[in-house]
């Protein structure tokens, strides 16, 4: 065979794609749109930022991180004033500046180019998920993934932050597992891991199928390849940074509850236990009462359960118990929630709620203080309704999430004759380990 006649192959199979690549680029392209209000000289003025809707934190970020003229995790700066992320996002951040202090001398005018070069990436990364999505969900459900390149809600929150980063490496994560390349899987997930902390909730579903079918050695691979790759990338710094590495940790254990939360409103409302107890400590306890839940879900349904919907449930109770749950996170839940359920009305339905979430968090804080805005602003009733607006919809999709299991003929991945469409070992994989087969 040629190199041509190679080539023409990978062409062809590439060619289904390229409409969803170029409406990725489309859903990155109106994502900078958004934020142009702010990109032009709004982020100087908080009263312009929030009512033109484009805050971001990677302006603000690099003068308050010191990224002009330090690295993070190395920086002789206050603990607080260290980088609040795990390390490879630590140094994406640091090698975006460092190109930007190249190319610009002024100091606000580098920001603006970290900015610019930020987006760049985090466009890039968005368009490489949607693909990555689509091999994901094969070619009878790969225009899902148009779900993730262009919905509202990814389009408002795509610049908030750095996640877009960690979702494609999730989606890397499930394409891998699915061909069955557990030691290039448990890498994309130990990077993962080290990039946004969430990826480690699918050790727990990939573990729970492990049990259900008995496919030990793929699970074990995948997870020394996990731990491996984070230790490799955390290591130098814990070493020779010890300070600037725990800043995450401890600023994750130390945060109050904050900006999203249910937790929130309960403290807010001044409700018995819900709102007095330590949130930390009631994340932890309603977050592993939900994992026990989804546990015995997965041992005792009728048939085992898809990967992509135990990766779902476990994410969505991993937001729904956090103390915070900023308007980015809707970047985490979108690709694994249309991978489990690719139903549109109730996915809609999660993004009305999503929308109005992204609208009235910036609109809240404009009535808080330091502004105190209440012209401008929203108080906190009408706030809340958004907050209990994306819990409520998301507990639905979990509730038909968690029917499509015990029902799977409900199921409308599994009504093409499809198994597990990400399964990779789990695919057509007996059961070895359930509930019922205790009880007999």
């Amino acid at each position: 065979m040629t190199s041509a006649e190679a080539r023409a192959p990978m062409l062809a199979r590439a060619v289904p794609y390229l409409p969803l690549g170029v409406v990725a680029a489309l859903g990155a392209a109106l994502a900078y749109v958004v934020r142009l209000p702010c990109r032009t000289g709004g982020w100087n003025d908080q009263v312009s930022t929030y009512t033109n809707f484009c805050y971001t934190d990677i302006y603000p970020l690099y003068f308050d991180r010191q990224l002009a003229t330090q690295n993070p995790y190395f920086a002789h700066v206050p603990f607080d004033k260290q980088v609040e992320y795990p390390v490879v996002l630590g140094e994406v951040m640091q090698a975006i500046a460092w190109v930007a202090r190249h190319l610009e001398t002024d100091v606000v005018a580098q920001a603006v180019r970290f900015y610019d070069l930020t987006v760049v990436l985090l466009g890039a990364c968005l368009v490489a998920g949607v693909l990555l999505m689509a091999a994901v969900a094969g070619p009878a459900r790969r225009w899902d993934a148009l779900w993730y390149a262009i919905s509202p809600a990814v389009v408002l929150a795509a610049y908030i932050n750095w996640d877009l980063v960690a979702g494609a490496l999730s989606m890397g994560v499930l394409l891998a597992w699915k061909r069955q390349r557990q030691v290039l899987a448990g890498v994309l997930l130990g990077l993962a891991i080290a990039t946004k902390f969430y990826p480690l909730m699918f050790l727990g579903a990939l573990f729970l199928l492990t049990l259900r079918t008995a496919k030990w050695r793929p699970f074990l691979v995948t997870l020394g390849a996990t731990a491996g790759a984070w230790l490799a990338v955390n290591l130098p710094f814990m070493i020779f940074a010890w300070e600037g590495w725990r800043r995450f940790y401890v600023f994750s254990q130390e945060r109050g509850v904050d900006w999203g939360s249910p937790w929130l409103f309960f403290q807010n409302k001044g409700w018995p236990v819900l709102g007095e107890a330590d949130p930390s400590t009631l994340g932890m306890v309603s977050l592993a009462l939900l994992c026990l839940g989804i546990a015995v879900l997965t041992l005792a349904a009728p048939r085992r359960p898809r990967l992509a919907q135990i990766c779902f449930l476990a994410l969505a109770a991993f937001m729904m118990t956090n103390k915070v749950w900023s308007p980015q996170f809707v970047l985490w839940l979108v690709p694994f929630a249309v991978l489990a359920r690719p139903n549109w009305k109730p996915l809609a339905l999660w993004q009305v709620a999503e929308v109005w979430y992204f609208a009235a968090i910036w609109l809240y804080l404009l009535s808080q203080a330091p502004l105190s805005r209440t012209d401008l602003g929203i108080g906190d009733d009408t706030y809340f309704t958004a907050v209990w607006g994306r819990v409520i919809t998301i507990a639905i999709m979990m509730a038909f999430v968690v029917r499509d299991i015990f029902r799977p003929d409900k199921d409308v991945v599994r009504q093409d004759g499809v198994d597990d469409q990400a399964g990779g070992v789990f695919d057509g994989a007996r059961d070895r380990f359930t509930l019922t087969s205790l009880a007999r």
